[in-house]
């Protein structure tokens, strides 16, 4: 289960200050929720997707 900060909080922070398995858990719970998305929903997801990507991808966090 995900014990960290929640997206209000980590929306005040540019997202290269997230760590891994705050990376990892909202990019797994908007992958969920696509077809659902808003506009800015998506927008947040990609640059999710392109943190990770900047980052190498993602070791097995959980």
């Amino acid at each position: 289960m995900y014990d960290g900060r929640d997206m209000t909080e980590l929306s005040m922070l540019p997202i290269s200050n997230w760590n891994d398995k705050e990376l990892a858990y909202f990019h797994h719970s908007l992958q969920q929720m696509t077809s659902y998305l808003n506009a800015e929903g998506q927008t947040i997801h990609q640059e999710i997707i392109a943190e990770i990507e900047n980052r190498g991808g993602l070791q097995k966090i959980f």
